[in-house]
């Protein structure tokens, strides 16, 4: 439980009892003048139907510390059998299955002309290293801490959905650079 929900927590336990009790006592409760205001309806709706021995639990419960809480959310799971759920907020909508192919697609005339391509750093000459370096930090947009570890992994893909004039004029800058680039 967090602190601000904590807090809630004790102010809502204070407010109840404080009302609860205020008939009977004639001292004033301990609450701030924010809290001694009326209850709106929403509070009035809810104060008749709390239960002493429940308001007693929440009591107990907003002393806690975290660590405490904690271990009671997961005692409270294991003698209630409720499964772990994955917090941090909703989950990503799982794709549907692509429809099947028929067989009439399967027969196209003739495959198409690919226009996209993933052009790859295969290799580089050892004294042009720091050239290469260079020209993938500017290409690429990295540090140069970034360029140079992705020089140095190379085979590497740089790019992915390069028009084809562009992955030319690429491949033609490393190469003549000293560096090989293919185009897939």
């Amino acid at each position: 439980m967090s602190a601000t929900c904590k807090n809630t927590a004790r102010c809502c336990a204070r407010v109840i009892l404080c009302n609860s009790l205020r008939p009977t006592s004639l001292a004033p409760c301990a609450t701030s003048q924010r809290q001694r205001r009326r209850p709106t309806q929403r509070w009035a709706s809810t104060e008749s139907a709390m239960n002493p021995k429940i308001t007693v639990i929440v009591d107990q419960i907003s002393q806690l510390t975290l660590l405490e809480t904690a271990d009671l959310v997961s005692s409270l799971k294991s003698r209630l059998n409720i499964p772990d759920m994955p917090m941090g907020g909703f989950a990503a909508p799982v794709p549907a299955a692509p429809a099947p192919i028929e067989e009439e697609e399967e027969a196209a005339p003739a495959p198409q002309k690919k226009t996209l391509f993933t052009l790859t750093l295969k290799s580089f000459e050892p004294a042009s290293k720091p050239k290469i370096i260079k020209e993938i930090k500017s290409m690429l947009g990295l540090s140069l801490v970034d360029s140079k570890k992705f020089v140095e992994s190379a085979p590497k893909q740089m790019r992915e959905g390069v028009s084809k004039e562009e992955s030319e004029k690429i491949i033609e800058a490393l190469k003549g650079l000293g560096g090989v680039v293919t185009m897939d």
